[in-house]
C-alpha cells in the first residue's frame, strides 16, 4: 500500500513538472508571473512555470504594421483631405509592453493617428502631396517618443494615399494647364526672338559678303530642281539688279539737271 501511495504521489509530481514546460518560438518572448509578480522575461526555447501559481504573456517581437484608417484632415490652408497611412513598428522591452500599457496594438494605433492630423495640420496642401517623406520623418519621430515608455521602437511611417475634393482637384488642373500654357508661351517667345537674331545677322553677313547672296541663289535654285517641280525660277544675280539701279539713279540725275538748266 505505501509503494502504492509513493507511486501515485511520483506520478502526480511529474505531470505536474510535465504540465509546467512550454516552448517559446524564437521570435517570441514570454513575460513570466507568479503569484502574480513579475519574475522576468523568458525564451525563446523550453520554459518551465509552476502550474497553478504562474502566468505568462507571449509577445511577438518581429516587426509589425499598423494601418492608420482614412480619416479627414485639415491642412494649415484650411483644405479637407482624407489621408491614411501604415506605421511599422516592434517590441524592444517586452516588459513595459506588458506593464507600462494595458494594450500596446490600440495605444499605438491611437497615438499614430493623432500625430498624424496634428502633423498635416501644420502643413499645406502643398507640402503635403510633395514633401511626404519629410512629413513620414516627423510623425516617425514623434510616434516614437510618445511609444518609447512602453517597449516600442517606430521603424517606419508612410502615407499611403492622399485624397483632395474634386473642387480642389479641377483647381489644381487648372492651375497646372495654365502653368503648361504659361511654359510653352515663353518657349515660342524665345525660339522668335532667337530666329530674329539670326535673321538679323543673316542679313548683315550678307551686306558685308554679297558673294553669300548669290551662294544662297544657287542652293535654292538646286533645292527647287531637287523637287521635280514644273516651274522654273531664274534668279537674277545682284550685281545686275546694282547696276540697273545705278542707271535708273543716272537717268534722274541728267533729266534733273536738264530741267534746271531749262
Amino acid at each position: 500500500m505505501v509503494w502504492i501511495i509513493l507511486g501515485v504521489i511520483l506520478l502526480l509530481v511529474v505531470v505536474w513538472f510535465l504540465s509546467g514546460l512550454s516552448l517559446v518560438q524564437e521570435y517570441q518572448k514570454a513575460v513570466v508571473f507568479i503569484l502574480g509578480r513579475f519574475r522576468g522575461v523568458r525564451g525563446p526555447g523550453i520554459i518551465w512555470l509552476p502550474t497553478f501559481i504562474s502566468l505568462r504573456r507571449t509577445v511577438d517581437i518581429r516587426t509589425r504594421t499598423v494601418d492608420v484608417d482614412a480619416q479627414d484632415t485639415v491642412t494649415r490652408d484650411s483644405v479637407t483631405i482624407r489621408v491614411n497611412a501604415v506605421l511599422y513598428y516592434r517590441i524592444t522591452d517586452p516588459q513595459k509592453a506588458i506593464l507600462a500599457v494595458s494594450d500596446f496594438r490600440e495605444a499605438i494605433f491611437q497615438a499614430s493617428l493623432t500625430v498624424l492630423r496634428n502633423v498635416i495640420g501644420q502643413n499645406n496642401l502643398d507640402d503635403v502631396l510633395k514633401n511626404r517623406d519629410e512629413i513620414n520623418a516627423s510623425v516617425r519621430k514623434i510616434v516614437d517618443e510618445i511609444t518609447d515608455p512602453w517597449g516600442l521602437k517606430v521603424e517606419m511611417v508612410e502615407m499611403k494615399d492622399v485624397e483632395i475634393p474634386e473642387s480642389m482637384q479641377r483647381a489644381m488642373a487648372k492651375e497646372a494647364e495654365a502653368v503648361r500654357e504659361k511654359r510653352a508661351r515663353i518657349i515660342k517667345a524665345e525660339g522668335e526672338a532667337e530666329a530674329s537674331r539670326m535673321l538679323s545677322e543673316a542679313a548683315q553677313e550678307i551686306t558685308d559678303n554679297p558673294f553669300s547672296l548669290e551662294l544662297r541663289r544657287m542652293q535654292m535654285i538646286t533645292e527647287v530642281g531637287a523637287e521635280h517641280n514644273t516651274t522654273t525660277i531664274m534668279m537674277i544675280p545682284s550685281e545686275f539688279v546694282s547696276m540697273a539701279k545705278g542707271f535708273g539713279d543716272m537717268a534722274a540725275q541728267i533729266a534733273k539737271e536738264k530741267q534746271q538748266d531749262q
